[in-house]
């Protein structure tokens, strides 16, 4: 019995070496990246909404309700 447990253990090493025996091609940097143009900064979507600033201003008073 050991014989054939050696056996399916040598075929089953070399499917795994035949399947995973290789480190596949390796990636350049370049093409990992991505260049993007970024929008200026200060644009449409900096604007102050006077009315909106309310959404962002935290108060330890008001959260509990002081």
């Amino acid at each position: 019995m050991s014989r054939n447990l050696t056996i399916d253990s040598d075929s089953a090493a070399a499917a795994r070496h035949a399947r995973y025996g290789h480190l596949p091609e390796r990636i350049r940097f370049e093409d990992m990246t991505e260049e993007v143009e970024a929008a200026p900064a200060g644009g449409a979507n900096a604007s102050y909404d006077p009315a909106g600033s309310w959404k962002y201003y935290s108060c330890l008073a008001l959260d509990l309700g002081l």
